[in-house]
């Protein structure tokens, strides 16, 4: 039998076809329309030479044409890429080599970028409208049914990052994505075709694919789009479609929080919210449940984990400040810094999980899937403790990812491009606080002996090569940067100038 995840749409699509699948402002597809679009598209890829395992990019902001787009993919048996439209070409051009893309899709708003990225790397692009292609666009007959796969074939290919070395493709399985849309619908959002979730998180984003995208469909529910998230454009959609699940990041939830519109907003359908992506301040969360009377689940997951690994979850008692316990389908276990499991309560140590939610591997990466997943125990980075009830909290990152806004930001990437900058010696990027988007882009430079540059002139040469959202807001200058025995530059010990 396949485990294509596209059969979750077919079947919503015979069950449940006259309900209202997909909403972008005065535009509602419902689920016969979602299923007749994307198998025409899954149609016009075979047209196009793409057969079962090819890469196929998506470069899409959450607009209809991104669902469509995505079930076309798979119901196709290719592999989708989905990728952040705020990428520059430069970076859209490494998805493509790395994965070995054989075509991209991009929306009309970044065409030009997409374009330029796939001449660079010699595939088609495809530049689709907002509301998906039209039949004028397509090549071929709508397929029937989808591609048949294997549960340990790849569905996506979703690109995260450490803190060395390039951009690497998790490899997420259909099994690993059918489950856990799965376990978020039965267990923790309990989501039914009654219901509206706002499509505010960013579907190239695992949180937005798994829990929103992919529940949605496969409980038949409404997903509602907001293109890119704006508070006061959120609240008028949570009230003009009677929203019922909210799923955010912790900005967003103290954005919407902090609108002046808050108040007079009429969110009394909202029944459940989740909040993932980064540590939920405590005060945040309590605040937004008093003003708007409904409950904050906070969970905690990992693009490597399809998402979702630990969750307050509905029916047992939620603990503020913790990301709960274990999902179905999951474990989660603390080990020491030689491996050695940690059973005392409240002894930090490195969380590991596995389950049927961890990926397959590193695409073209053996040696470093070898070395994140051994015995089937996946190392994330993260520091947590335990409590006596088993919930987890999170105390640090082992890794020194940066998340600003609820996107990730790897230091690495960043100060590669900063030391492209011909004056530019040394270079270590870190994460500074902020009360409004939890952590901003930092870099202390060293320059080159006998040169000068300005911060504004190297901050503008990052922004020109990077996403808007990775480039440091803020660079000073320093003699050297701290360094260990073996001369590696110590980026936990650079801190920003005072008052920074």
């Amino acid at each position: 039998m396949s485990s294509n995840l596209a059969n979750n749409l077919i079947e919503t699509a015979r069950a449940l076809g006259d309900r209202p699948a997909i909403r972008l402002d005065g535009t509602t597809l419902d689920y016969s329309d979602l299923r007749r679009a994307a198998a025409a598209v899954a149609g016009d890829l075979q047209v196009r030479g793409i057969r079962a395992g090819d890469r196929v990019g998506i470069v899409m902001p959450n607009v209809p044409a991104f669902p469509i787009l995505f079930y076309g993919v798979l119901m196709a048996g290719a592999i989708a890429v989905p990728m952040n439209p705020l990428l520059k070409s430069r970076e859209i051009t490494y998805y493509i080599d790395d994965s070995g893309m054989s075509l991209i899709y991009g929306s009309h708003a970044v065409g030009v970028v997409v374009s330029e990225a796939a001449d660079d790397a010699g595939i088609p692009a495809l530049i689709v409208a907002d509301l998906g292609p039209t039949e004028l666009d397509l090549l071929g007959n709508p397929v029937k049914e989808p591609v048949t796969r294997g549960a340990d074939d790849t569905a996506v290919l979703l690109y995260t990052s450490g803190t060395t070395g390039s951009p690497k493709g998790a490899e997420l399985t259909h099994a690993n994505m059918v489950t856990n849309a799965s376990t978020t619908v039965d267990t923790l959002i309990q989501t039914s075709p009654s219901d509206v979730i706002l499509g505010c998180l960013p579907l190239f984003h695992v949180f937005g694919l798994t829990c929103g995208l992919n529940a949605a469909v496969k409980s038949g529910a409404l997903l509602t789009l907001i293109p890119r998230f704006d508070a006061d454009a959120a609240l008028r959609v949570l009230e003009r479609d009677a929203v019922t699940v909210l799923e955010g990041v912790p900005t967003m939830y103290s954005a919407l929080l902090n609108s002046p519109n808050s108040s007079s907003a009429d969110l009394s359908r909202l029944r459940c919210c989740i909040v993932g992506g980064a540590p939920m301040p405590v005060e945040v969360l309590r605040s937004f449940e008093e003003e708007f009377g409904c409950d904050v689940y906070e969970g905690y997951g990992l693009s490597e984990t399809a998402p979702i690994a630990c969750f307050n979850q509905p029916g047992s008692p939620r603990k503020a400040g913790t990301i709960g316990t274990p999902v179905r389908g999951c474990e989660l276990r603390l080990v020491d810094d030689n491996g050695n499991e940690l059973n005392d309560p409240e002894s930090p140590g490195e969380i590991q999980i596995k389950g049927e939610n961890v990926m397959k591997g590193y695409w073209g990466r053996p040696t470093a899937t070898e070395e994140s997943i051994v015995d089937g125990w996946f190392s994330t980075g993260d520091i947590a403790r335990r409590d006596r009830d088993g919930y987890y909290s999170i105390v640090d990152r082992k890794k020194d990812v940066i998340i600003r806004g609820g996107y990730n930001v790897y230091p690495r990437e960043v100060e590669e491009v900063l030391y492209e900058h011909p004056a530019v010696a040394e270079a270590a990027v870190i994460g500074i606080k902020d009360d409004h988007l939890g952590e901003q882009v930092g870099a202390a430079v060293a320059l080159k002996r006998g040169t000068q540059a300005e911060s504004a002139d190297l901050v503008r040469f990052v922004r020109e090569r990077l996403a808007d959202y990775k480039y440091p807001r803020q660079i000073w200058f320093v003699p050297s940067l701290p360094k260990g025995p073996t001369g590696k530059i110590l980026r936990r010990s650079v801190e920003p100038p005072t008052g920074g």
